[in-house]
């Protein structure tokens, strides 16, 4: 703009959301600049120079007789997230527009129908211009922020529910409520699809509270997203946060799903997430996946598997920025790394498949049921049944005749569809014929968006279901067969529209039916029973077991070590450590003092840690209290524990251990009291020491406002006073 190139801007997203981040961010940058839309307003402005707009309202915008646009009428367009939705049916709206065009993605693809270079003429593989996430970290000063990785898993994750995982406790309780013990029996890969287990999220839930990165305050999390696999589950997810911190009403974590409005708009949950305190965590279900950028973000929960790499690493994306030092809020003042904490192992599996799950080209359903109309009309030809091959050609005209004729693709068209135009043309199908359909006229039914996909999903079922009975291929038609009986199955009678239609729904799931049915059935099947679909009942069969067994943490993991902080999980950590020992015990003679469970002086303590360090620069007393989870031990305590001499209790096992014997001694302590000692316990974890003022602070003024004043009597205070000067000791 600045150097007279361009007038008319195009930014085009793919999302209301981004849509909503861009105009912010153009306003804040561009200020003077007019933007288009304002508040508002719904008809396109012709006189702005800045526009923002989704692929949907553009496609409609280019498609209107009413609002039409040049092609010419824009300068530059900038396609954000280029690696997302620009294909097929949007793919118009940049064939349209005859102007110079930039994609943006950190991740783009190079598969055969979601080709990002092809589509901005670039060779696979080689981006216009690329800046790596390494350049952008490394840089002085830093573009970006680096993260560091927790991975937890629980064993319900990891060996399956079954009678061999579920406590003896929780066996009695299934027992009590009339259930089989020995029936219940999934794969961890099961959990939140076919059963449910309140206990598992709720362990995920504790661990992010205790694991996450806080606040300046060192109790609420910092800005989160949790990443989890369905609606269903964001919303447990969401009522375990409540259930758990009642002190925070409801407001600590929100579900943000693209279909809920109260997500948008000044004042919506977006907004309170990205600029007020709270919410602190934004529970998503692929909305806030990609091009969201709340630069507070340092907390990112994978609660569900991923086998996208391009989606991966977007996810990943969402906790790079760096904060705005000029504009810092109260609830992120410093940030230079972020935490991810996997629950489904995510990072270990894109390390064994680096490009992630093998992804298919994919045809649009307007596309794939274009094609199967005509592989019948081919087949119906060949058998001799002119009259099926009739009624075919009649539905496959009456669908020519149903194409977005505003679209530029279809306008291209023009000279082929010309043809169709024709009486001749449609006489007498050659194989030659059929080749120039396939060829030159399914292609153009990726224009197709404005119908009833649900619709069309049951008349491909049926499309493809009398092809293989045309074709004698008795298999699949019985198992294409079945899943059309389930479909109508699940129309419910409930609904008035889909209550009129009760006899042929009752009909058609009989066998003597489908013994009789010939395509006047089919057509009056997806004529009467298709546009209903979208009524269908979402869940199929009984739907998933839900459960509410005590799950416990099987595997948590993370440190980092040496001059380049190279990552490796704890348990690799300690092996290394162990194995190193167990070699140099051999000839050393101060290790083989300490195995004999003699004392060693100072001098040998101090000859030995050097010699440890000098074979692996890692091996210090800062990092072995870390992967041992003792923040007091000594270095020699620690060998001794390695070889077996001394057993070494981590500090947050000492400082539960001490808790318990206290509630132990205190039996007649209220649920106030013993949430307050909850909440001391794991403040003293987390911070190692409590002074006596601390007690009468956040977090214990949620408790009861003037804190252990409020819940204890002086002798009580006295007494855990002196439990937390022992173990800060």
């Amino acid at each position: 703009m600045r150097a007279g190139h361009a007038e008319k801007v195009l930014f085009l997203v793919d999302r209301i959301a981004l849509r909503e981040q861009a105009l912010g961010a153009f306003k804040e940058h561009m200020p003077n600049e007019p933007r288009w839309p304002n508040v508002g307003e719904k008809l396109v402005a012709k006189d702005r120079r800045i526009y923002v707009a989704t692929y949907p309202t553009m496609l409609n915008i280019v498609r209107d007789e009413v609002q039409h646009l040049s092609p010419h009428f824009f300068d530059f367009i900038v396609v954000d997230e280029s690696h997302r939705s620009i294909y097929n049916t949007y793919g118009e709206v940049l064939d349209y527009f005859k102007t110079l065009t930039l994609g943006l993605t950190a991740t783009p693809t190079d598969i055969i129908d979601h080709n990002t270079f092809q589509l901005f003429h670039c060779e696979d593989g080689l981006p216009t211009f690329a800046y790596t996430f390494e350049e952008a970290v490394n840089h002085e000063p830093p573009y970006l922020c680096s993260f560091q990785v927790m991975k937890v898993q629980t064993r319900f994750q990891i060996e399956g529910i079954s009678k061999r995982t579920i406590s003896l406790e929780d066996q009695k309780t299934l027992i009590l409520q009339g259930k089989d013990v020995e029936e219940i029996n999934f794969e961890g890969t099961q959990l939140e699809k076919q059963v449910i287990n309140s206990g598992t999220n709720t362990l995920i839930v504790r661990e992010f509270m205790e694991e996450c990165i806080k606040d300046g305050g060192g109790v609420l999390p910092g800005k989160t997203i949790f990443f989890c696999s369905s609606k269903a589950h964001a919303r447990r997810i969401e009522e375990i946060f409540d259930r758990l911190y009642p002190q925070h009403h409801g407001e600590l974590a929100k579900v943000l799903v693209s279909d809920d409005p109260r997500v948008y708009g000044k004042g919506g949950l977006l907004d309170q997430f990205t600029n007020n305190e709270m919410p602190r965590i934004a529970i998503s279900v692929d909305m806030l996946d990609t091009g969201i950028d709340v630069r507070e973000i340092v907390n990112l929960v994978f609660a569900k598997p991923v086998y996208s790499y391009t989606k991966f690493w977007q996810m990943i994306g969402r906790g790079t920025r760096l904060l705005e030092t000029s504009k810092p809020k109260p609830w992120c003042t410093e940030k230079d790394v972020f935490l991810v904490i996997d629950c489904w192992d995510n990072f270990e599996y894109f390390k064994l498949q680096p490009k992630g799950k093998e992804l298919k080209a994919q045809l649009p359903l307007p596309v794939r049921l274009v094609g199967l109309r005509l592989d019948k009309i081919e087949k119906a030809i060949a058998c001799g049944h002119v009259d099926i091959a009739e009624r075919e050609v009649a539905k496959l005209r009456h669908q020519v005749a149903g194409l977005p004729m505003a679209s530029v693709v279809v306008k291209e068209a023009a000279p082929v569809l010309a043809r169709l135009a024709e009486e001749n043309f449609w006489i007498s199908l050659t194989p030659q014929k059929l080749e120039f359909l396939r060829a030159e006229i399914k292609p153009l039914f990726r224009t197709v968006s404005e119908v009833d996909f649900k619709a069309m999903r049951f008349e491909r079922d049926l499309l493809e279901y009398s092809l293989a009975v045309l074709s004698e291929e008795k298999e699949q038609a019985a198992t294409l067969k079945e899943a059309i009986v389930e479909q109508i199955g699940e129309l419910p009678l409930s609904v008035p529209f889909v209550k009129q239609e009760e006899a042929l729904i009752r009909a058609s799931q009989s066998s003597h039916y489908w013994a009789k049915a010939g395509e006047d059935q089919f057509d009056e099947l997806v004529a009467r029973l298709g546009p209903l679909m979208k009524f269908r009942e979402t869940m199929t069969g009984p739907g998933p077991v839900h459960l509410d067994l005590t799950d416990e943490l099987h595997r948590k993991e993370m440190v980092e070590f040496g001059p380049q902080h190279e990552a490796v999980s704890i348990t690799r950590y300690r092996e290394m450590v162990e194995t190193l020992i167990a070699e140099l015990t051999e000839q050393n003679p101060v290790l083989q003092k300490i195995k004999a469970g003699e004392t060693v002086s100072a001098e040998e303590a101090n000859a030995l840690a050097e010699l440890l360090h000098e074979e692996h620069p890692h091996i210090t007393e800062d990092l072995l209290r870390q992967a041992y989870k003792n923040r007091k031990a000594r270095f020699i305590q620690f060998i001794r524990h390695i070889l077996g001499i001394e057993a070494l209790q981590s500090f947050p096992d000492q400082v539960g251990a001490a808790f318990d014997q206290f509630i132990r001694a205190h039996n007649t302590l209220g649920s106030r009291q013993l949430e307050f000692l909850d909440l001391l316990r794991n403040f003293i974890i987390e911070r190692e020491k409590v002074e006596k003022k601390d007690l009468i602070n956040a977090p214990f003024t949620v408790i009861h406002p003037q804190g252990i004043r409020g819940v204890f009597g002086p002798a009580e205070i006295n007494e855990i006073l002196l439990l937390t000067e022992r173990l800060a000791a």
